[in-house]
């Protein structure tokens, strides 16, 4: 992003209206429309593309199967999930619609499970495929993103589709209004559904036997009532040549999935019960064309409803367990039988993915409702949880940063990823383990275990499931309130002419505004402030960990104590003698030094010589592979000795004199902010956490 907008500013005003112009832009458009969108078809051209390419007749499960895989998929072999890119990357968004999280690559992966049994025809092909999840989770969004991808596939060679449309009907059908001498397919239907049904199974025999797919073409479809009609009209005025009556009066049409022309994909929301029925969902009669047709002439019918609309693609039903009863019963039908049945007018076959969305509450009445059971039987749950990773959340604020206008402030190290560790707290259960507290628990979720801990995050994530009342993390505080919550940080800090956003500055607006979000419930207050204390207590680590780094840290020491580590280790652990570097004596391995580099970690003595295999191990691999022993290049080696070099100069450190910049040199503090906006802070985020870190330090020397 950053490049483009640096090559746009380079350019001169005239080379920017020369990419702008009408012509490139028509241009632009042009290759995005299928080639053969306006192009009609004989039905003889139809049979012979789809013999060539048995994939255009495919139903609406096994395109919207074929779509996710289109797009590129990615394989998680720890979590055992298949990434989909659209989803992981967005490829024709440039990423603007991203989703992370464990947890949530895990629901996508099973909804495209069901979708994939279904275009195989195992049963869910008959089920809605609901997405169960807290509010702010993520799932609407999914939902909208699958349909936009939808949209794009089918204007794709790969994802074409083709419907058909009647020509010429006044010629034949005395009645036929002038203004219906053309007629689209009311259901936009293959047009292998013009076959009679002997001659259609023949058809796709052929068709399977060159397929190259992990399931078979399948249509049973009967023609929507009006199709029918034209069709045994035009069979009689023929003679039943059908030949003569596809050759003359049937045009093929390249079908595209259209969401705002309610074309292949549809969305349904539930209203006031005064001012909804069932024919938003199946039709209704056409009132322009009684006084033409005449009352139960399927001619007189508008296929406006919703399942109409969504025929050969998707149907969205938003908060779709907010709807009466009675019209949760209109989808027994449509999603087991494949069938609608309008008020006063024939059934109609339906082909479409289902796909509901509900939060918690409602699914929970309607769950204990007996009188629903039928309704739960069709239905495949899918939980659509928040985010349990606490970086993965915060890469969610970062995206919600990078798709708006934000304005120039710095975003200093550790706030966003503080903000997503008290969304996981607020998320997980609490352990039953007393020995792993609750940060540790969010940390295990987050991957930070190290070898020698003993931390099951599997049996963590078993208990936490258990200890749920659906899923653990089907509650606690959404993305959506943080979000929030960051934007308003934001804009305080430029009204304080702040040029950056600090965690401590976003942890203020947790605290004031907790209270005053609708969806957090009035007992969970106090334990959301008990939380948010134990992450203002693990910033205050990281921050005091980040002015260690820049106050005492050292290459060069750290590479001595580092060898000097190595040397005794492997002395302890082959039980041989090491020089002195004094004396140049044969020595024991020195205990107290090695013990005083692994208590920095807080390993406990039972589990070093562990560590120490640990490490060894590490630097028997890199000599292996030709490296040299480099404790930069071992995470938790490092950590320990840049902890233990701390503790040797910190009693030099006036931490006082940090907090107040009078007493301390202009150089000093420049030096120290200087290596502290290497670490990523900004100058004035560098004094602030100086400031904070210093005064802390303090505190906690004048305790002990």
């Amino acid at each position: 992003m950053s490049e483009q907008t640096d090559n746009a500013n380079d350019r001169t005003p005239g080379e920017a209206s020369r990419t702008h112009t009408l012509e490139e832009l028509s241009r632009e458009y042009k290759r995005s429309v299928p080639a053969d969108l306006r192009e009609a078809k004989p039905f003889e051209w139809y049979l012979r593309e789809v013999t060539a390419d048995p994939r255009i007749a495919r139903n609406a499960h096994q395109r919207v199967a074929d779509m996710f895989d289109h797009y590129g998929t990615r394989y998680d072999e720890d979590a055992g999930v298949v990434e989909y890119l659209l989803a992981s990357e967005d490829p024709i968004h440039d990423g603007e619609n991203t989703f992370y999280g464990r947890e949530v690559h895990e629901s996508i992966h099973e909804f495209v499970n069901k979708v994939k049994s279904g275009a195989r025809g195992l049963g869910p092909e008959k089920r809605i495929k609901l997405l169960l999840g807290p509010v702010g989770s993520g799932k609407s969004h999914f939902d909208w993103l699958v349909r936009r991808y939808f949209e794009d596939y089918t204007r794709r060679d790969e994802g074409r589709m083709y419907t058909f449309r009647w020509t010429d009907l006044c010629s034949v059908i005395e009645d036929q209004d002038p203004a219906d001498d053309t007629v689209r397919s009311a259901m936009n239907q293959d047009p292998l559904v013009l076959l009679p049904q002997e001659q259609r199974d023949g058809v796709i025999e052929e068709l399977n036997g060159a397929l190259d797919a992990p399931y078979t073409i399948r249509n049973e479809q009967s023609l929507d009532p009006a199709s029918g009609f034209y069709m045994d009209e035009l069979l009689a005025h023929y003679e039943d040549d059908l030949q003569a009556v596809l050759e003359n009066h049937v045009e093929v049409i390249r079908l595209v999935a259209d969401e705002n022309q309610r074309r292949s994909i549809e969305t349904f929301e539930p209203k006031d019960k005064k001012n909804q029925d069932e024919t938003e969902l199946t039709g209704d009669v056409n009132y322009s064309k009684l006084a033409v047709y005449g009352e139960n002439d399927p001619r007189a019918f508008d296929y406006a409803g919703a399942f109409c609309n969504a025929n050969r693609g998707i149907f969205s039903g938003e908060e779709l367990l907010k709807l009466q009863r009675e019209f949760l019963y209109d989808f027994l039908h449509a999603s087991q039988e494949q069938t609608i049945k309008p008020r006063n007018n024939p059934r109609i076959d339906i082909d479409q993915v289902i796909v509901g969305r509900t939060n918690m509450p409602e699914y929970r009445d309607k769950k204990g409702d007996e009188k629903m059971e039928a309704f739960n039987d069709r239905t495949k749950r899918i939980d659509y949880p928040y985010v349990l990773e606490y970086t993965e959340e915060a890469e969610i604020y970062r995206k919600m940063l990078r798709n708006a206008d934000v304005p120039d402030i710095h975003i200093e190290p550790h706030a966003m990823e503080m903000a997503g560790l008290f969304g996981v707290l607020t998320r997980v259960e609490e352990p039953t383990d007393e020995s792993v507290s609750l940060v540790q628990k969010a940390k295990a979720y987050n991957g930070e275990i190290d070898e020698t801990d003993e931390i099951d995050e599997r049996k963590l994530r078993e208990n936490g499931d258990r200890a749920a009342d659906i899923a653990e993390g089907m509650e606690g505080v959404s993305a959506r309130f943080i979000g929030d919550e960051i934007a308003e940080a934001i804009m305080d800090s430029r009204h304080r002419d702040r040029g950056y956003l600090s965690p401590l500055a976003v942890f203020k607006h947790f605290e004031h505004n907790l209270e005053n979000h609708g969806s957090i419930p009035e007992e969970k207050l106090d334990t959301y402030h008990r939380y948010l204390e134990l992450v203002r207590e693990e910033y205050k680590e990281r921050a005091i960990e980040d002015v260690r780094h820049a106050l005492a840290y050292d290459v060069d020491e750290i590479r001595r104590q580092g060898e000097k580590y190595m040397d005794h280790v492997m002395a302890y652990i082959d039980d041989t003698t090491v020089e002195d570097d004094l004396t140049g004596r044969e020595q024991e391995p020195d205990e107290t030094f090695l013990r005083s580099v692994e208590e920095k970690l807080e390993i406990p003595g039972d589990r070093k010589d562990d560590f120490r295999q640990e490490v060894a191990n590490w630097v028997s691999r890199r000599a292996r592979e030709g490296s040299s022993f480099d404790p930069q290049e071992n995470d938790r080696l490092r950590r320990a000795l840049e902890r233990k070099l701390w503790e040797d100069k910190k009693h030099n450190i006036n931490f006082s004199a940090l907090v107040s910049a009078g007493e301390l040199d202009d150089d000093e503090r420049a030096a120290w902010v200087d290596a502290l906006t290497e670490q990523g802070y900004s100058a004035e985020g560098a004094r602030e956490v100086l400031e904070f870190a210093g005064a802390e330090v303090a505190k906690s020397e004048l305790e002990d």
